[in-house]
């Protein structure tokens, strides 16, 4: 993703192939003012980028290095990536164990089984050794996919009902020897994580972005929503397919498109179905996502993507999720929403 200096109208949802997902390239409004900070950097594998609109300019520096402060406690808790991290710890204590965790993980491990719960599993996140074998974690690319015997037997340590949780949250219990991989959660989370600094600091106005998904604070510069771009899912061309208002709300988008590899012309995406243990193939090319909290859009825009166009479409509209779909057709794609989406379509100026 290339950050840039000058912003132009609209941010735009796009897909990059890197181990943390989708991410955003960011194309901000131009500055009103002086007083539209920015501060970006990399962090989890991708980039993020933070403005915020204040009249205490001198205060800008001391927020951005509280930004990156988080950012890192986060990453350091969370990245499977990392040998000694949180979730590295825990996924090599032995079964059975109580392990205490930190206030970020025990958060973000509650939004996690309540969105695996809630989904019946299609968002699972101890399916950390399927993404892995199937060349999209840590362990690196494959050069073949893995085989049916290697898939059952991974298969067969899954499970989010085998994670529990003490009443207090600050203690977690594996039951299967499982590898959990919280990506599909954790940037989301961060997002709140910083969204929530800006507001502690008397900041109403501004937009957190991180490896794809956004919060969006107020209203940018000169009082109009962010304007979003949805992109058209298609590895080759990046149009934009939809283009959204948006203010005090998150927006999380998981697709198929970007991240994937192809062997003898079978094109393996990185979302998982926890069902088959394989890459999805169905025809959802993208959801997005939008709910107050980012983290729980980013978990159910992976879930959504697993289920596919019509239990997909279905489940958001009988749990009420504002929820755009982007779907595969002879002819390019056809676009589906929620009635809980359509209030956030652009109109006519």
């Amino acid at each position: 993703m290339q950050m840039r200096s000058s912003i132009t109208n609209y941010v735009v949802v796009k897909y990059l192939s890197i181990s943390l997902a989708l991410v955003l390239s960011l194309v901000r409004c131009s500055p009103a003012s002086d007083e539209l900070q920015s501060h970006g950097g990399e962090i989890m594998g991708t980039h993020y980028s933070v403005q915020w609109h204040m009249k205490r300019a001198d205060q800008a520096q001391r927020i951005a290095g509280q930004v990156d402060r988080l950012l890192e406690q986060i990453n350091r808790s969370m990245s499977t990536y990392i040998s000694d991290s949180e979730i590295s710890r825990f996924n090599n204590a032995p079964v059975d164990t109580s392990f205490e965790v930190s206030e970020d993980f025990s958060q973000v491990m509650q939004t996690a089984l309540g969105i695996a719960d809630l989904t019946r599993g299609a968002f699972d996140f101890t399916i950390g050794a399927l993404v892995n074998a199937w060349g999209f974690g840590p362990d690196g690319v494959v050069s073949s996919p893995p085989d049916e015997k290697h898939i059952r037997a991974l298969k067969a340590e899954t499970g989010f009902e085998y994670i529990s949780m003490s009443e207090e949250g600050r203690r977690l219990i594996r039951r299967r020897d499982s590898y959990i991989d919280l990506s599909a959660v954790a940037k989301g989370y961060a997002v709140d994580v910083i969204a929530h600094l800006l507001e502690t600091k008397g900041i109403e106005n501004f937009l957190v972005e991180i490896g794809g998904e956004i919060r969006a604070g107020g209203v940018k510069p000169g009082g109009r929503p962010w304007r979003i771009g949805i992109e058209m899912p298609d590895s080759e061309k990046h149009g934009i397919q939809k283009v959204i208002d948006i203010s005090n709300i998150s927006v999380a988008t998981s697709g198929d498109y970007r991240n994937y590899f192809e062997e003898n012309g079978v094109r393996y995406s990185h979302t998982i179905d926890p069902a088959t243990g394989r890459p999805i193939r169905h025809r959802l090319a993208s959801v997005t996502v939008l709910k107050a909290d980012c983290a729980s859009a980013d978990a159910l825009a992976t879930a959504l993507l697993v289920m596919g166009p019509e239990k997909g479409l279905e489940f958001a509209q009988q749990q009420d999720i504002a929820a755009y779909f982007i779907v595969k057709s002879r002819d390019g794609f056809e676009t589906r929403w929620t009635e809980g989406f359509a209030t956030y379509l652009l109109k006519p100026d």
